[in-house]
């Protein structure tokens, strides 16, 4: 039987897009259960290093490693990195993405548009996590080890003037389901959180639309949902506490997945 994350030396996690929103509050609630960090972000910037104080502020150990998920021929050396930041990795987080650049008629979705949401959604995560789930099984644990990909609602609810994105998001939810096939063997589990309306930068641009929405009753948890939100799922999955489980959704919206009449 696998280790819970609190067994032996502290794991470690590997969170991408960790240097604001999403990623950082996802960072900070695995340095709550003991983790060890190294966390990614597109570059080196001030957010990325406010990243690693906030978290060695909690006493955590904590690494920064910048790379472009999207830039395939840089992977191998960014695994490289993240695997010796401690010598290994417990736990991938994949959470690095981003939005459409405008929203609009799908008629008008170009290939430029389309390619860069899938090489930076889909394409870069899909082989990120082939190379650290490599890696992973080279190195046989004890501990419990996890893949935990972030998608979104949009893998469910379309929203035909940001098409590219869905089927970006969709994608990885097919992607956390090969991967626990492939790896419940090496002891390896695999998940999926898909947030809902999360205040983020991301969603800064449609605050006010959102705010009435909520204020509407638009779900029956009617409020915005925070980035801690997102990051206490990530923790409690990652610490092995729902062992008896790989390839499920998790749905982080206030119940707005729910179906209803």
């Amino acid at each position: 039987m696998a280790q819970t994350a609190s067994d032996g030396p502290s794991p470690v996690a590997f969170v991408t897009g960790a240097g604001r929103g999403i990623g950082r509050a996802i960072a900070l609630a695995l340095a709550d259960r003991k983790f060890r960090l190294v966390v990614n972000d597109l570059q080196a910037s001030p957010e990325l290093e406010e990243t690693l104080g906030a978290l060695r502020a909690r006493g955590a150990e904590a690494k920064a490693v910048a790379g472009d998920i999207a830039d395939l021929a840089g992977h191998g050396a960014l695994v490289d990195a993240a695997w010796s930041g401690f010598g290994r990795i417990d736990c991938l987080v994949n959470n690095a993405g981003i939005s459409v650049k405008t929203r609009g008629d799908i008629f008008d979705v170009s290939a430029e548009s389309f390619d860069r949401l899938i090489g930076t959604n889909l394409r870069g995560p899909f082989f990120l996590t082939q190379g650290v789930a490599r890696r992973m099984t080279l190195a046989p644990s004890a501990a419990f080890r996890s893949i935990i990909t972030i998608s979104s609602m949009n893998a469910e609810a379309a929203s035909p003037d940001r098409a590219e994105y869905c089927i970006s998001k969709i994608g990885l939810s097919m992607m956390s389901k090969v991967f626990a096939l492939r790896l419940a063997g090496e002891g390896i589990h695999t998940y999926e959180i898909r947030p809902g309306v999360i205040r983020t930068a991301m969603t800064a641009v449609a605050k006010a639309r959102y705010d009435q929405m909520f204020a509407d009753g638009f779900s029956p948890i009617s409020r915005w949902g925070e980035p801690e939100d997102v990051g206490r799922a990530v923790a409690t999955l990652a610490s092995g506490a729902l062992a008896y489980t790989t390839g499920e959704i998790v749905h982080v919206d206030g119940g707005l997945s729910i179906s209803k009449l």
